[in-house]
């Protein structure tokens, strides 16, 4: 039904590190951090910034299924579906440490993404008391899990020289990716490329410099595009980025695609405290919703992000 309506309605670094594997993918910031009292005992993350769900979320929209657990089998399956339905290559997993709600989910996301022919690649946070000793281990662990992509959030929380000492003591199938527009720093520090992940900070208007630069250094380019941004409801008071009813998007998605990246990163699927989230919305009072997406309206806009994702993927993959 999703691609029925898509068509009707849309119409090796000279660090001797890894070589560019998966080129040409598109990657979803994907995030496991949900918890309802059903499943798992207590509200987790919906009733941030002092909200009380189910009526009323920490997210200027509200999701099409309700607030829902990330524990759930059959809420990640139905995601998973939805993912690649889109088109999308790679589903990169918000993890915050060993131990944490996200890695004790990471087996279910996994199993549930491999069956629907979806890589898998972690989003490694600045979790409490990260540390160069803790990443160390951490990249060990996720290496055995047949991980490849490792995107690094915050990474100048440390030296490039620190990272550097450290590539040299990690599994050599990771391929790192760097969390900045700082082409220098990821080259000092041994990563095997960049992703922007902010579409607010680093607009498409950086995109072809960014790649440029990148690729001059032989580090893979992988730019964020993103629907909108509003944290307000989550507390955040950062500036937002209006949707414009889908021209956000495209806008982004333009400017990635002009860049020639090799992995275009999308943000996000579900991180719906930002308002950044493609996942279905519905309609209710109070709330934003998808009305008016590229003429979208009721039902049919409740899943308009994903339709679009899968005309921009579809043109991306047949341009690489």
């Amino acid at each position: 039904m999703l691609r029925r309506l898509l068509v009707v309605g849309v119409v090796g670094t000279c660090l001797s590190l890894p070589a560019l594997a998966h080129a040409g993918t598109v990657a979803i910031f994907y995030y496991p951090w949900y918890g309802t009292p059903a499943q798992d005992g207590a509200w987790q993350h919906w009733n941030q910034n002092g909200h009380q769900p189910p009526g009323d979320l920490y997210s200027p929209f509200y999701p099409a299924q309700g607030p829902y657990s990330s524990s759930d089998p059959r809420v990640v399956d139905q995601q998973m579906a939805q993912i690649s339905m889109a088109g999308i290559d790679e589903v990169v997993v918000s993890w915050w440490g060993r131990g944490s709600p996200e890695d004790q989910r990471l087996p279910l996301v996994i199993s549930s993404a491999r069956r629907y022919g979806l890589l898998v690649g972690i989003h490694l946070e600045p979790y409490p008391n990260r540390s160069m000793a803790s990443v160390a281990q951490d990249l060990t662990y996720i290496a055995t899990l047949g991980i490849r992509d490792v995107y690094i959030y915050h990474p100048r929380d440390f030296s490039a020289a620190e990272w550097a000492t450290l590539r040299g003591q990690t599994p050599s199938q990771l391929r790192l990716l760097a969390g900045t527009e700082l082409v220098g720093f990821a080259l000092a520090g041994h990563f095997n490329g960049i992703y922007t992940y902010d579409f607010s900070t680093y607009t498409g208007g950086k995109f072809i410099r960014l790649c440029a630069e990148a690729h001059a250094m032989h580090l893979v380019c992988a730019p964020s595009v993103g629907p909108g941004y509003d944290g307000s409801r989550a507390g955040e008071t950062s500036g937002g980025r209006q949707r414009l009813r889908g021209a956000t998007y495209d806008r982004l998605w333009t400017a990635a695609l002009a860049a020639a990246p090799d992995i275009v990163t999308i943000t996000s699927y579900n991180e719906w405290g930002e308002g950044t989230q493609i996942e279905p919305a519905q309609a209710r009072q109070g709330y934003a919703s998808y009305d008016g997406a590229w003429g979208l309206i009721g039902t049919a806009a409740q899943t308009a992000y994903l339709m679009r994702t899968a005309y921009w993927t579809a043109r991306f993959h047949a341009v690489r």
